[in-house]
């Protein structure tokens, strides 16, 4: 047993519980290093027994644990609460809940563990037997799982395309901004809901993402979007399909995936969606004008033939191919007709159409087609494959017509236009477009490298002037803490000096020492300068942040003053020893804009102020609103009153890598970012400058920003 013994002090006065007898104790030692789970023995002071798992645990040996406080191992915020449920347990016979608490092993290692306390008594003696379960990795496992899922969460809410998740409840677990936008149902309304359908349809029906839950998308899901439904050729297990929606009243393709636990079993579903009305709308437009068109073409030709007499001339003449059909063979036709399949002359007549076609699926379709078509008493247009007798390839634009022969009997007449040079130089227009669109998407991605490196080099030019910044609040936050270690220490002189009983004469010098008046007077003013000045070291690091941070072309709203107010705090230090700044802000609506890159024209143009001053200068910032035409912008505004500069160097300020400054210290490349930033928010920038009169910059942009968002 550990000579120094360590009560709790829980309660005064209270009687001690009688402590088990050493033999006692010897013989339940032997018990418990036996037990695998870690236990520990008190009877309401020191501990007095651990098994070798307990010891273990905690890293430190029994003859260790016994001469330290019981709840010594306990992290100080703990220590109230053990004491309290140890006591708890040596005083009550009931059955007690778990503690959860921390420790701090003998390693310095923290550790989370469970506790379970039981009341023994024997022969007078009360004894407290607690087990303790290492809680450590299971809540490591709990964290991860949170952190993965808060990053799947981000993931799909920052995702541009319109998404939610539901699990194998149907119920909505995620439903992203995109998705709020494209329907107008905001996720807190939809989250937790089990009808999604709503957003979409006004009576109930299942959507894919339900259908692809219950594993039912290719029987329900055929009944519901017919042959519209078809699997996903780019995910497996997945399925689309392309219909409208009348909640919307917009064409949507939506695309559905099962998500999969590790055994493989549906746990939710995700759903994508896109808006397609556009180029569907686009589509039908660009077929209506073609019919209308092939139609003027066909009524116009017709009219040429009925009153044409000399039908073997137009024929011969015709730029098209003409042939007349009777059954499945081919009768008249002209020279066209033989030159565009490859007929021998005089060998056309009789030729089966069929000796046309690739395949008899081919044949049989179009004919039937035509079949309708012309049975019902109307024109037929249709563009198909067809062949030569050489075996070669069309693409052919067939118009046919009904017309009555002199005995009676119907004649089909067949205008045929190779449109194979259309249809290649249409593929190549398709490849163009996308090389195109692949070109502009590298460029936008340079861009914004350029900007992001641009904003970094200059974060690097202001790193020395920012630590000086910072460096200021935390030294006298540094000297205040000494001033408050002195106090304490002399405070805590005199409080042991009580707690020992000391008399007047040994308490009245440390008294003296103390200086407790001055203390109270003085310790409030140390705390408020310390927290102003931490607050100021906050301020600085979290705007350094924003500005840094990589610009995700997000648009959205916000507050100009504000975001001018952080980039100056930022570069104060390039400023506040060649400039007082005066700040004339009006009052800003917010403004749709990507914030990031305008708080990087505003940095460009306060440092180059800054610059621009040798000593005592002034650099004033305004803000305000105005009309422009019908519409209303916001600017901001940056002057000084240094050098100026002359007309030729005003002409080529915002040309890419040009700079006035020496070599190494410019990249010429602030000004001329900062006025594609300004245009790509469809706005301005105004320059106002003479030699020895200062410069004015005046970045104007429009309250609602561009009229489509682009990044």
């Amino acid at each position: 047993m550990p000579a120094t013994v360590h009560p709790w002090p829980i309660q005064a006065n209270a009687t001690p519980a009688p402590r088990p007898s050493a033999d006692g104790l010897a013989a339940f030692a032997r018990v418990l290093d036996a037990v695998s789970a870690p236990t520990l023995v008190h009877a309401g002071g020191n501990l007095l027994l651990a098994n070798g798992a307990m010891q273990r645990l905690l890293g430190y040996s029994l003859a260790e644990l016994q001469a330290m406080p019981f709840d010594a191992w306990a992290e100080p915020e703990q220590r109230v609460g053990l004491r309290a449920y140890g006591l708890k347990a040596l005083e009550s016979a009931e059955e007690l809940p778990v503690l959860e608490v921390r420790v701090t092993t003998g390693s310095g290692a923290s550790r989370t563990l469970e506790l379970t306390a039981r009341r023994l008594e024997e022969a007078g003696a009360v004894w407290v037997l607690m087990t303790a379960q290492d809680l450590s990795d299971m809540h490591f496992v709990q964290q991860s799982l949170m952190d993965v899922s808060q990053m799947l969460h981000q993931i799909v809410e920052n995702d541009p395309v319109p998404t939610f998740v539901i699990d194998a409840s149907h119920r909505v677990t995620h439903w992203n901004a995109a998705c709020a936008r494209l329907t107008g149902c905001q996720g807190y309304a939809m989250v937790g809901a089990a009808e999604a359908w709503k957003a979409f349809f006004p009576a109930a029906r299942p959507l894919l993402a339900d259908l692809v839950v219950d594993g039912s998308a290719d029987s329900k899901g055929l009944a519901i979007y017919g042959d519209a439904l078809r699997p996903s050729p780019l995910t497996q297990q997945a399925w689309e399909v392309e219909a409208f929606v009348p909640q919307l009243g917009r064409w949507v393709h939506a695309t559905a995936a099962p998500l999969l636990d590790s055994d493989g079993r549906v746990v939710g579903a995700i759903q994508t969606l896109q808006d397609v009305s556009d180029r569907r709308e686009a589509a039908e437009a660009l077929t209506r004008h073609r019919n209308e068109l092939e139609e003027t073409v066909a009524q116009r030709t017709a009219e040429l033939l009925i009153s044409n007499h000399d039908l073997d001339a137009f024929m011969e003449n015709a730029p098209v191919g003409v042939a007349a059909t009777e059954g499945t063979r081919i009768g008249r036709h002209n020279r066209m007709f033989a030159r565009m399949f490859q007929i021998p002359e005089g060998e056309g007549a009789g030729l089966r159409s069929r000796e046309l076609f690739f395949s008899d699926a081919e044949y049989g379709a179009f004919f039937e087609m035509a079949r309708g078509e012309l049975e019902s008493g109307r024109m037929f247009s249709h563009e198909t494959r067809m062949r030569t007798l050489q075996g070669e390839s069309l693409w052919v634009q067939a118009i046919a017509y009904v017309v009555e022969a002199a005995d009676g009997s119907p004649r089909v007449w067949w205008l045929l236009q190779d449109r194979s040079d259309v249809m290649r130089a249409q593929r190549d227009l398709v490849e163009n477009n996308r090389a195109l669109q692949e070109t502009n998407d590298r460029l936008a991605e340079a861009q914004g490298q350029l900007l992001q490196s641009e904003k970094m080099a200059s974060i690097g030019q202001l790193a020395a002037g920012v630590a000086h910044e910072i460096n200021n609040p935390i030294g006298f936050v540094n000297s205040n803490l000494g001033s408050m270690r002195r106090y304490v220490e002399g405070m805590l002189a005199l409080l042991q000096a009580y707690e020992r009983g000391a008399d007047t004469a040994e308490l009245q010098p440390l008294r003296k020492a103390a200086d407790l008046d001055y203390v109270a007077e003085d310790l409030p003013v140390l705390l408020k300068e310390s927290e102003d000045g931490l607050n100021r070291v906050k301020k600085i690091v979290q705007d350094l942040k924003d500005f840094s941070r990589v610009d995700h072309s997000e648009w959205q709203d916000a507050d100009l003053n504000a975001g001018l107010e952080s980039t100056l705090n930022v570069v104060m230090n390039e400023v506040k020893y060649k400039a007082r700044v005066v700040r004339e802000y009006g009052t800003l609506p917010p403004v749709r804009c990507l914030a990031g890159q305008l708080n990087q024209v505003f940095m460009n143009l306060i440092v180059n102020a800054a610059h621009a001053i040798e000593k005592d200068g002034v650099i004033t910032l305004r803000t305000g609103t105005d009309d422009l035409g019908s519409e209303r912008f916001a600017w901001v505004e940056v002057q000084d009153n240094g050098c100026g500069m002359p007309p030729e160097v005003q002409r080529r300020i915002f040309e890419p890598f040009f700079t006035t400054k020496p070599v190494g210290q410019g990249t010429g490349l602030g000004l001329s970012l900062s006025f594609s930033i300004v245009k790509k928010h469809a706005g301005n920038i105004e320059l106002d400058s003479a030699p020895g009169a200062g410069t004015r910059f005046r970045v104007w942009v429009p309250l609602r920003g561009p009229k489509t968002d682009a990044a």
